[in-house]
């Protein structure tokens, strides 16, 4: 899309202007979390929940009409500021489920994600440039032919109408809100073994202030170890895309956006197999923390392996990345899981926007200076996103993370 909206003067700077895209929907998220979560307590979970999804039909759809660089970075800002449903949706399940059920509830937020990767990747993929990929159906002359990027986002609004006409039916909660279930929310999160909820609680307990909070280190150190891994999982998720269709002179993959929507797919497909049959294996027999180290390490050495792809051709590549893709997606996923429950949203989507936007500047730079160093500049690409993780597997260790491994 980046190539098509001719903002880059040259192939190489594609992805420093992919970055900024990737990363404004987060840093506006950023700033919009709190506010959300005192709106959801004082006007209700239905109403955030409402507005969000509509947030997502107007501005998905107008992201996919930019004409413009700067269309879609504005409304992909727009988007971000005004989807606030991350932590309110947390707040939601506990209070609409019975007790015996909120740990279900929980559960089925968190492994919304899972589902996601497995849809999103594969609307994208497959639906984006129709005109090219299906001429008969989409002709050129077309609304999809003349922005070859609205598709997919005009299929992804339609879900999220769907989900806002079943918001009719969905009762308001937050009558039954009070500070214990704030606290609930947490440990409903330890019992589920993940602490991918990209969402956190803003009203705190009346006994415990900012400033506690922050004296927690046992919490304060998960936090940070969670945000480096999502730092890093996000740096290699805008990198690998950008990666995978970039051309081979650039020691890149070559390949379509079908192709890359397939393999996320698969990846997809395969984390939600791997969190629902075992992961709660995994976490029975280990706990959630234990796995987080072995799941780290395996990583870095996987993701070590990738520059050297880009000398393979055909079906021997495309096996190979979507063998890559699906077990690189599972240590994240396994990574994320295991540190850090009740992340704020705030703090995540901090990270999560200035990974995206390192990640687009580096990719540039390494397609640049693919010779003339000490390595490849694909190389020290991967070797610097590596790096990344290898900082948030030894924080992992005591003194900085003194919890439990169990």
């Amino acid at each position: 899309m980046i190539r098509d909206l001719k903002i880059a003067k040259q192939e190489q700077d594609i992805g420093f202007y992919a970055g900024f895209v990737g990363a404004t929907y987060f840093v506006a998220r950023t700033f919009s979390s709190v506010p959300w979560g005192i709106f959801a307590d004082k006007y209700g979970r239905k109403p955030c929940i409402v507005i969000s999804i509509l947030s997502v039909i107007v501005f998905n759809t107008l992201f996919g009409l930019s004409t413009s660089y700067w269309m879609a970075i504005v409304t992909r800002g727009l988007l971000g500021l005004l989807c606030g449903i991350l932590g309110p949706i947390k707040a939601y399940a506990t209070e609409v489920c019975r007790k015996e059920h909120q740990a279900l509830g929980i559960s089925l937020v968190t492994s919304s994600r899972a589902i996601a990767l497995v849809i999103g990747p594969a609307i994208g993929g497959f639906l984006a440039q129709p005109a090219e990929k299906y001429p008969n159906i989409f002709p050129k002359e077309s609304i999809f032919g003349r922005f070859p990027y609205f598709l997919p986002c005009f299929v992804i609004s339609i879900l999220a109408t769907g989900s806002c006409i079943a918001c009719i039916w969905l009762p308001e909660t937050l009558h039954f809100h009070n500070d214990q279930k704030v606290k609930a929310i947490d440990e409903l999160e330890a019992e589920v073994g993940d602490s991918n909820l990209e969402g956190g609680k803003v009203k705190e307990s009346s006994d415990t202030s900012t400033k506690n909070l922050l004296k927690n280190w046992q919490l304060m150190s998960a936090v940070i170890i969670y945000c480096i891994f999502c730092l890093h999982d996000t740096a290699y998720l805008e990198t690998f895309s950008l990666w995978a269709v970039s051309s081979k002179k650039f020691r890149g993959l070559s390949l379509t956006s079908q192709d890359v929507g397939i393999v996320l797919a698969v990846s997809g497909l395969g984390v939600l197999v791997y969190q629902l049959v075992l992961y709660p294996f995994i976490a029975k027999s280990f706990g959630p923390i234990r796995p987080l180290r072995p799941a780290a390490v395996l990583s870095v050495l996987l993701l070590t392996t990738y520059p050297f792809m880009a000398n393979l051709d055909g079906m021997e590549l495309k096996t190979l990345i979507n063998i890559a893709s699906l077990l690189k997606n599972i240590f994240s996923t396994q990574e994320q899981r295991g540190v850090a429950n009740g992340i704020s949203v705030t703090l995540m989507s901090l990270f999560k926007g200035v990974a995206p936007a390192a990640a687009g500047i580096l990719f540039s730079w390494a397609q640049k200076h693919t010779t003339g160093l000490f390595l490849p500049g694909d190389q020290i690409l991967f070797l610097i996103i590596n790096m990344v993780a290898i900082i948030g597997l030894i924080l992992t260790f005591k003194p900085f993370f003194s919890m439990s491994m169990r």
